[in-house]
């Protein structure tokens, strides 16, 4: 039998698609850059046992199995593999529990990130991660490259809140990973390791998240500067104020102008940077945002406006969320995912003003400043080679800026294709030894989504 009917032998007739017309959709993420190859097949299963079919059937033949979960990813993680199965998990996007005594939720990784939290909040409860690509990413994308976001600044990224995993591994077995309980450290945390590993150690076919109670009302503050250094100077200040915004971000002047002729906001087009923070305290908040708001008028904010409702509150953070979509209307984009020390943003900027200028490219950056997360992006024009060679350059001269200065190549966006040639600069020889030794010893035969991450 070939790979195809052993494959339609174990599934549901309409899970596995082979028409070019319906496996074109799969191929890539929304890294248009990087590589894709043609598939063998996409299959979508239902049910962790159909996983099992699949990788089973693709180890017996050693045929390459991508993991995907809704494309939404910036690195490339997601791209079939020529020749390969793409293993599509949106189908399986079940909430299977949400439990307000344990403060867990039970859930399948094609459940939507924003579909999860409005379920948990009719429970009282919290799932703080909330990537801008909340309304469309899945948990399972999510746990792949594990997801930070507007409020993990105060809260913490998609891995603080895994408490255990399904998973099946490339032989198709089922790993469970982790407990239901909120202490736990009995055996390596391999829980943690398959979090971030964007499918090179296992399939997620299933997840207990850690809830929190629902946060208090919150106030949102936005503040304009003529200098985006100034800006970024605010930001270390407040943290080192130990006011604990639950969101704090700053778009530059080039994505503030983006943002506007994208959609009118409202915002202030002629400033060079715009901040945007909040407290989730309830009456505590007015306080927090009044001293929020004095250090940014005594770095010379030009103004500082609290949102007088939700809705205000709710318009600024959307802003934030289309960032992505207004700064693909300006031309092709290489997004970079830097995160460096907070006390080193001022000069991260800087560098990247001086990148922007050598390589005659443009730079929007907005970023998650409260953690040190920017996502410098640089666009150009596809149809010009001079400056798609250039637009390469300056994405290098980012990451190597932010190296060095004590950061890293991605704080949320993940490895994928797109930076796997910069891991090893980061990690050094010895530590890239033992991510390809954990890597054989998940996937001996080197099937579970092959060139992403590590060469």
């Amino acid at each position: 039998m070939t790979v195809l009917d052993e494959l339609a032998a174990g599934l549901p007739a309409d899970a596995v698609l082979t028409d070019p017309a319906s496996t074109e959709a799969y191929r890539h993420d929304e890294a248009n850059f990087c590589p894709s190859g043609v598939p063998l097949a996409v299959v979508r299963p239902t049910a962790t046992e159909q996983v099992q079919h699949v990788m089973r059937v693709a180890s017996a033949h050693r045929v390459p199995v991508v993991p995907q979960g809704a494309r939404t990813g910036l690195s490339g993680a997601a791209n079939a593999v020529e020749g390969g199965i793409v293993l599509s998990m949106r189908g399986m996007d079940r909430i299977v529990e949400v439990n307000p005594v344990d403060q867990v939720a039970v859930v399948q990784p094609g459940v939507l990130n924003a579909v999860l939290s409005r379920a948990v909040l009719e429970h009282g409860l919290y799932y703080p991660p909330d990537p801008s690509s909340w309304e469309l990413s899945t948990i399972g994308g999510n746990l792949a490259t594990n997801a930070g976001g507007l409020c993990c600044v105060k809260y913490g990224v998609t891995t603080d809140f895994v408490r255990g995993l399904e998973v099946v591994t490339a032989s198709g077995e089922i790993l469970r990973t982790g407990r239901r309980t909120a202490k736990g450290v009995a055996g390596y945390d391999l829980t943690k390791l398959i979090v971030g590993s964007e499918g090179t150690l296992g399939v997620i076919t299933e997840a207990t998240l850690g809830l929190k109670p629902a946060p208090e009302t919150a106030l949102t503050m936005a503040a304009a500067f003529a200098s985006a250094a100034d800006a970024l100077t605010a930001v270390t200040r407040i943290m080192a104020a130990g006011l604990q915004p639950s969101m704090c971000e700053f778009l530059d002047g080039v994505t503030v102008r983006a943002i506007q002729d994208y959609r009118d906001m409202g915002l202030p087009t002629g400033v060079g940077a715009l901040l945007i923070t909040q407290s989730d305290r309830g009456p505590r908040a007015a306080a927090d945002v009044e001293a929020m708001g004095a250090i940014c008028t005594g770095l010379g904010a030009l103004d500082v406006a609290v949102a007088s409702d939700a809705a205000e509150s709710d318009m600024l953070l959307e802003a934030r969320r289309i960032v992505h979509f207004a700064i693909e209307k300006l031309g092709a984009t290489l997004i970079d995912d830097v995160a460096v020390p907070r006390s080193r943003l001022v000069e991260l900027l800087a560098g990247i003003t001086a990148i922007a200028e050598e390589h005659r490219v443009t730079v929007s950056c907005p970023g998650h400043v409260g953690d040190g997360n920017m996502h410098p992006t640089v666009v150009f024009d596809r149809g010009d080679p001079a400056a798609v060679e250039r637009a390469q350059e300056a994405f290098d001269a980012i990451m190597r800026l932010g190296l060095a200065l004590g950061g890293t190549i991605t704080g949320e966006h993940g490895v994928g294709v797109l930076k796997r040639d910069w891991l090893e600069t980061e990690l050094g020889a010895l530590s890239t030894r033992l991510h390809r030794d954990i890597k054989r010893a998940f996937d001996p035969l080197g099937i579970l989504n092959p060139g992403k991450v590590l060469r």
